[in-house]
């Protein structure tokens, strides 16, 4: 029996979404060692994570949104196991890197799957990145901060920006891109079916701490037009979305075959687009 405790820091400022996932996760986590840290005052969220760091006693940590839910029974088998080969996982990420997105390459270096959903609407979509691999990608350069699961050692030793981060974008790619630059492995799980409750829009805030990400990690960046300035103003698609009914029609969506037809046909678009 593995004995690993997991440590979940969560950074929120609404009771109720942070008791959501709290029960979430102690259900996700039913018999097994964890404990849940809430932040509920960060500066910013990489301020709050490195609390959550001091905080923690766990040899696994998992960085948390609030609006997430993951439904998997088999969630702590997966991590655990995968943390044997790989320092972070994520669910979406890249293994190109030209600009302060994670998404910036385009076509063919995104990879995952997240769900979405928004607030008080019942449809869910599922958004597919990429699975050219089943059920981990693996040389991935940075991963989105939805959901980040890492070993306590990287935690510890590579930390969040706070001062170059003191605001709440950017401190995921910031501190996965440095665990890579640190020689850490990061990977992409395919195969845990996750919703996001965001509507993945940017604020005005977005641009200034995409410059102070290539400012600090310019040199170190892959060569490459961000795939939405391709071709003037025609955009390379970054993945492929369809609207679902419900969580009964997302898992009979979340599968192998679907999944890998899908990201072999956002492929072949890429290709003719670029």
């Amino acid at each position: 029996m593995n004995t690993q405790k997991i440590s979940i820091i969560i950074c929120s400022i609404e009771a109720g979404k942070f008791a959501r996932i709290s029960e979430s996760y102690k259900h996700l986590l039913a018999g097994h060692t964890l404990e849940i840290i809430g932040i509920h005052d960060a500066k910013s969220l990489a301020e709050g994570y490195n609390r959550g760091i001091e905080q923690s006693s766990g040899d696994i940590l998992i960085f948390s949104h609030d609006d997430i839910l993951i439904i998997d029974p088999d969630f702590h088998e997966k991590i655990v196991s995968r943390l044997e080969t790989y320092d972070v996982l994520g669910f979406v990420g890249t293994n190109r890197l030209i600009t302060g997105t994670w998404f910036g390459a385009g076509q063919p270096y995104l990879h995952g799957v997240v769900s979405h959903a928004r607030p008080k609407e019942a449809k869910l979509t599922i958004d597919i990145f990429g699975v050219a691999d089943w059920p981990v990608i693996s040389d991935i350069k940075a991963v989105d901060g939805l959901c980040m699961i890492t070993k306590r050692e990287v935690a510890t030793g590579i930390g969040f920006d706070a001062a170059t981060f003191d605001g709440f974008h950017l401190y995921d790619l910031d501190f996965s891109f440095s665990a890579y630059r640190a020689g850490y492995k990061l990977a992409v799980c395919c195969d845990i079916p996750i919703i996001h409750e965001s509507t993945g829009q940017f604020d005005s805030k977005h641009q200034e701490f995409a410059n102070r990400f290539i400012s600090k990690h310019g040199k170190f960046l892959d060569a490459g037009t961000p795939a939405d300035n391709r071709r003037g103003q025609q955009k390379t698609p970054a993945g492929r979305g369809a609207l679902l009914p419900d969580y009964h029609a997302l898992l009979r969506t979340w599968q192998p075959e679907v999944l890998k037809r899908t990201t072999a046909a956002i492929h072949r678009e890429a290709l003719t687009a670029s």
